[in-house]
């Protein structure tokens, strides 16, 4: 069915789950804090939940942590080096493996982003999302203007190289000079890498509910081509629909997902997939949402919400809808490589592709066309099952 012959990357994704206050737009599995921080009884979740999946990896080397959320800055920087002193005492971490760090501007001060790098962070990522006081309001931020470019000033003068600033456009009453102001402001703090993307209003969320009035279709792709111009003409090169990074900045942990890479994930509502080769399959596992359900099971069986093994074609549509986000697309063994399959398994759709021109397909390469990458999703469509 499958013919694995190597393992692909492998990444750690722990997931936070509390914030100050649950944004509008956020549909991640997000909780906000009504009580003290209970952080040993989570930290220690967290190692029984890795330690649970050790059979899974064994002799396996970690490329890249991601500390994501919720806002992982609201925990101790003490709570962060324990938890990684037993992520490097358990598993093989590369010597320069990307550590990323999810933060809030409104949970951090030098001391704070310092002893963060002291523990073996080495990249943060700043959920800035607009330097307009009246858009972070409307957004239910809990930073302003200020604290924005605070954090990201005191994160260089922390010691970090290598630094994410999270921008969003096309927000309520946005216009497209907002927006090219929003990003003129990111590239003036020199950070390293910018996420530059358009609000969506997905569902279960509060926005959804009451959906605020947003620009239309023509602004939007005025605010999105303003931007791409601007940060392209500064150094930072779209590398991915909404990643745009300086030379060899590149997200190692996101390109490993954007790769079809396998990932552990562990922490409340983490999901993991995982390519075992002795088996010839690839399978997917989440864990429990609610914290406290969390907390109560961590590390048994109990735990684990879901696990599932994934078929051919949900293997080849999933590679494809990750890698088909790259500007540059994959080289043509990838594929194979990740998937267990020839690539002949998608031709019909590849062809058809090629034939819309959104694709670029040759012996050695495929990549969306920038006919492609403007209507992705239409691209994306052509690999689903009829």
């Amino acid at each position: 069915m499958f013919n694995f012959t190597v393992q692909p990357p492998l990444s750690l994704y722990v997931h936070f789950p509390w914030c100050v206050r649950k944004c509008p737009y956020c549909d991640f599995n997000s909780h906000e804090v009504k009580e003290t921080l209970a952080e040993d009884h989570y930290i220690q979740a967290l190692i029984k939940d890795l330690e649970q999946d050790l059979p899974r990896i064994w002799g396996r080397r970690v490329v890249s942590v991601f500390f994501g959320g919720g806002t992982p800055s609201l925990f101790s920087p003490e709570a962060i080096e324990r938890l990684m002193s037993a992520v490097r005492a358990r598993v093989s971490l590369h010597p320069e493996a990307e550590i990323t760090l999810e933060a809030n501007p409104g949970t951090v001060d030098y001391e704070k982003f310092a002893e963060f790098r002291s523990a073996g962070v080495n990249r943060l990522s700043i959920g800035v999302q607009s330097f307009h006081d009246d858009h972070l309001q409307a957004l239910g931020r809990i930073h302003g203007r200020k604290e924005s470019i605070k954090a990201v000033e005191t994160a260089h003068d922390a010691g970090f190289a290598n630094i994410n600033v999270d921008l969003m456009f096309g927000l309520p009453a946005q216009s497209p000079q907002q927006s090219r102001q929003d990003v003129a402001t990111a590239v003036a703090l020199e950070p390293s890498h910018i996420s530059f993307y358009q609000l969506t209003i997905e569902p279960n969320t509060w926005f959804h509910k009451h959906p605020p009035v947003l620009p239309e279709d023509e602004r939007l792709w005025q605010m999105h081509t303003d931007g791409q111009h601007y940060l392209a003409e500064h150094g930072f090169n779209q590398y991915e629909v909404s990643a745009y990074a300086k030379a060899d900045q590149r997200s190692v942990h996101n390109m490993n997902y954007w790769q079809f890479g396998d990932y552990v994930g562990i922490g409340a509502g983490a999901h993991g997939k995982l390519t075992d080769v002795n088996g010839q399959r690839i399978y997917r596992l989440s864990k429990l949402k609610q914290p406290k359900d969390y907390q109560r099971h961590a590390g048994t069986d109990k735990g684990i919400l879901s696990q599932s093994v994934l078929s051919r074609k949900d293997v080849a549509l999933e590679f494809m809808m990750n890698a088909l986000r790259l500007n540059e697309g994959f080289a043509s063994p990838l594929f194979y490589e990740r998937t267990g399959q020839p690539l002949s398994i998608v031709e019909a759709p590849l062809r058809r592709a090629q034939e819309q021109e959104l694709l670029e397909w040759t012996t050695e390469h495929i990549k969306p066309s920038e006919k492609g990458r403007r209507y992705l999703n239409e691209l994306l469509e052509l690999f689903l099952p009829d």
